[in-house]
């Protein structure tokens, strides 16, 4: 068996996986210069070209590997560990509601609902619930991660409420989203997804994501946590727009 057929699915040709490596590594990019958004862009990608039975489960693992490295390349002395214990406890009872309840939630209605917040979460002093009670957060979002994939922008809002400096603001939300995509990876290994034929794809998926964050730090560094918080409310509402929009268009 060659190295291609290895980490080529069946699903998937040579040139779609190639430009899903170059997401991976584009997306991880975003992700450690700003602190948000690479997530949703790799999953609108990985939804444009991947087979639907399976975007979510890969997605999930693809971002766990990716944030757990992004984690540990920003350092792990810059994460803020007094709210990630309540973050976890949260985000387990959330995965576990998740995973029992069969419900259909319109992701139509979650993009707006998402975008929204948003830009209320932008322009408007986040309540106090948000800053102080990560358990709340951690639960929400890890219960619509189950069933959207990309719960990072809600949980960005939580991390930018922090009021923390641009490394701990990076090396914090890629520690909530590694907890909540392990928590969403064991829940979908439990009801019977198989991770197997897709092991090789995911493992060159992170490495290309691990690419990304390395060089997504070197322009990290030559920000200021000025320009990093104009960066990342203008990506905000960028990706705010784009969920709006689409949101419309599926109803």
């Amino acid at each position: 068996m060659t190295w291609a057929a290895l980490i080529i699915p069946p699903d998937l040709g040579t040139p779609v996986t190639l430009v899903l490596f170059g997401a991976s590594f584009v997306a991880s990019f975003i992700a450690t210069t700003f602190g948000i958004g690479g997530g949703a862009l790799l999953l609108a990608v990985m939804a444009a070209l991947m087979p639907p039975a399976v975007l979510i489960p890969v997605h999930g693992i693809v971002q766990l590997g990716s944030n757990a490295s992004r984690a540990a390349a920003m350092i792990l002395h810059f994460v803020n560990w007094r709210d990630l214990g309540a973050f976890t406890a949260g985000s387990v009872v959330g995965v576990a509601i998740g995973g029992m309840i069969v419900i259909n939630i319109s992701p139509a209605w979650v993009q707006l609902g998402v975008a929204v917040f948003i830009v209320w979460s932008i322009f408007v002093r986040p309540p106090a619930w948000l800053r102080h009670w990560p358990v709340l957060t951690g639960g929400f979002s890890s219960f619509l991660t189950m069933f959207f994939g990309a719960s990072g922008l809600f949980v960005a809002s939580y991390t930018k409420s922090l009021a923390l400096d641009r490394h701990k603001h990076v090396a914090t939300h890629a520690s909530l989203m590694t907890v909540q995509h392990l928590l969403k990876t064991l829940a979908f290994g439990f009801l019977g997804f198989s991770f197997g034929p897709w092991l090789g794809f995911t493992i060159a998926m992170i490495a290309a994501g691990l690419a990304g964050t390395l060089a997504g730090r070197l322009a990290l560094n030559r920000l200021t946590d000025a320009r990093f918080k104009t960066a990342l409310d203008v990506l905000l509402l960028l990706i705010a727009a784009r969920l709006f929009w689409a949101g419309l268009q599926a109803l």
